[in-house]
Formats: structure tokens, C-alpha cells, sequence
């Protein structure tokens, strides 16, 4: 069974992914494979230095992140061109991940896919788990763990699906208000809910 686990910007999924990683189960992180494909010579680097000049890539042979996102802010061609060649890579790279989990004998791997949703990679996985705390516990969470006034929080998690939506597309909703043990005792009962009867 292929998991793919997303929540909302401090929402908690990090912590549940690495509950998950404790448990055994092997993940893919779609965050750690989006810096693994521009990693210093990849294929994807070596498209983007292509598309956008030698000036993007530095010395020691990495993308200038700070330059890419200074040509792309304000030049929707240019970020489309961008996503262009790195999406698909990620997805690539995902599913490769994926494969090996696999080959290796595991019998459920976990897609850590932030933008699910928003991507639209459904697809990708057999269940959907998403990890969900109300506005004011996200609120909370977003200005202390970032540092953010409250309007800054409000606007970053405005940028995003809203949550009700990404619960509707759920098979599985993760209440992430309680505890830590809480989480934990409802995952594991989702697991088994899903790994017995799936």
C-alpha cells in the first residue's frame, strides 16, 4: 500500500512522517527529493543553467537559489519555465524512490507530499492521510515556530488549500490538536484500520 501523507503549513506533518519512520515504515520525502534533483551534477541543474545562464549555478557548482528566485518572482514565464523542468524530475525521482522501497521487500511505503493537493498527485498513492489542527492551533504554532506577526501567519497559510478541502480529499483524517501520544495512538489505529482491511 503507497501512503501519501500531507497536511497544512504547522500542521504537524513532519512530526507524524517521523513518527512514521520510527514505526519502520520507509518514507519519501517530496521536500528532501526537490533539493536532491538540483543537487550539483544532475541533469535538472545542468536544464536550469541551460534556461537561465551560467550566472544561476555557483562556484562550487550549486544552484544560487537567491538568484532563481530573484528572475522567477515577478516573471510568471520564467517560473513556469522553471517548474517545467523541475517537477517532473521530482516526480521522477519520487517514484524511483518509490520502486526501491519496494523492490527491497516493503510492503507499504509513506509519500510525504506536502502540496498534494495542490499538485494534484492523488495518483501517486493508495490512501491519503492528512494531518489537520484547527485555525488557531495553526496560528499559533506558525507565529511562534516562524517568528511571524500574526498577520504574516494569516497570509501564509491563506497561500495555501485550505484545510477543509485537503480533509474532504482524505481517506483518513489526523486530529493534531492533542498531544503527542494522542497522534500517535491515532495513527497506529489508522494503520491497522487500513493494513488489516484495506
Amino acid at each position: 500500500m503507497i501512503i501519501g501523507l500531507t497536511g497544512s503549513i504547522a500542521s504537524g506533518k513532519s512530526t507524524v512522517s517521523q513518527m512514521l519512520k520510527e514505526l519502520g515504515y520507509p518514507v519519501v520525502d517530496a521536500d528532501l527529493v526537490a533539493r536532491q534533483v538540483v543537487e550539483p551534477g544532475t541533469e535538472t541543474l545542468q536544464s536550469i543553467e541551460q534556461a537561465f545562464g551560467p550566472e544561476v549555478i555557483r562556484a562550487d557548482g550549486s544552484m544560487d537559489r537567491e538568484k532563481v528566485g530573484a528572475i522567477i518572482f515577478n516573471d510568471p514565464a520564467s517560473r513556469k519555465k522553471l517548474n517545467d523542468i523541475i517537477h517532473p524530475a521530482i516526480r521522477r525521482e519520487m517514484l524511483r524512490q518509490r520502486q526501491a522501497f519496494l523492490a527491497e521487500g516493503y510492503e507499504t511505503v509513506i509519500m510525504d507530499i506536502p502540496l498534494l493537493f495542490e499538485s494534484k498527485l492523488q495518483h501517486m498513492v493508495d490512501k491519503i492521510l492528512v494531518v489537520s489542527v484547527s485555525e488557531q492551533e495553526q496560528l499559533k504554532r506558525l507565529m511562534e515556530r516562524n517568528g511571524l506577526t500574526e498577520q504574516e501567519a494569516k497570509a501564509r497559510i491563506a497561500s495555501q488549500l485550505p484545510m477543509v478541502v485537503k480533509e474532504e480529499g482524505a481517506d483518513e483524517v489526523l486530529d493534531n490538536n492533542g498531544s503527542v501520544d494522542d497522534t500517535k495512538r491515532q495513527l497506529k489505529r489508522i494503520l491497522d484500520n487500513w493494513l488489516t482491511h484495506p
